[in-house]
């Protein structure tokens, strides 16, 4: 393992074709969290999201999107208002392959709310992709245990929501999304330490 300028951790990689899938959590990864976002007008990508996923797009990677969105359950959001914002955020990225989404609250014990793996093999389904050959990325630990549980690989974009230890326990993370996404296309194994 190497740790980079702004102390990532990196690795180099042994396999010369990118990853089949790379699916991002979307609130606090691809687009700002805005708690229980069921208003379109409040989409704003973070910086580098468009980019990212445009390099995606041109390597020939398959993109999707994972997210729990537990204000279904609680009452707060429709599943109406969560397709709205996932195709607002659709527009805005450029069009990702595939969106799927938790719907249930945090003790309902389904299996697909990260940081269970449902969403990441189901997604990985919809891809035609075995969830061995797919990345996710995302800003929390949970995001990461999914992808583990899943078989996948995690890679940790850190934002001021994620916990310390959740850093510390990433195997992989990456300053900023953007540069999450060239390291996996120049580093197709990804940053595994």
């Amino acid at each position: 393992m190497t740790r980079g300028p702004t102390g990532s951790r990196a690795v180099g990689c042994a396999s010369p074709r990118p990853p089949a899938a790379v699916l991002f959590d979307r609130d606090g990864t691809l687009i700002e969290d805005v708690p229980y976002n069921g208003d379109p007008a409040s989409v704003r990508p973070v910086a580098g999201a468009g980019r990212a996923v445009e390099l995606l797009r041109a390597a020939g990677v398959a993109t999707g999107v994972v997210s729990n969105q537990s204000g279904v359950g609680r009452g707060l959001l429709t599943h109406d208002d969560v397709r709205r914002v996932n195709d607002r955020a659709d527009v805005l990225l450029g069009g990702l392959d595939v969106w799927v989404y938790c719907p249930h609250l945090p003790d309902a014990g389904c299996r697909c709310r990260k940081p269970r793996p449902g969403l990441v093999i189901e997604a990985a389904r919809r891809l035609g992709a075995d969830p061995r050959d797919c990345v996710v990325v995302g800003d929390i630990g949970a995001d990461v245990a999914a992808a583990l549980a899943a078989g996948a690989r995690g890679v940790l974009v850190p934002t001021p929501a994620t916990l310390p230890a959740e850093v510390a326990s990433a195997p992989v993370t990456a300053p900023d999304l953007l540069t999450a996404v060239g390291r996996l296309l120049a580093h197709p194994e990804g940053d595994r330490s």
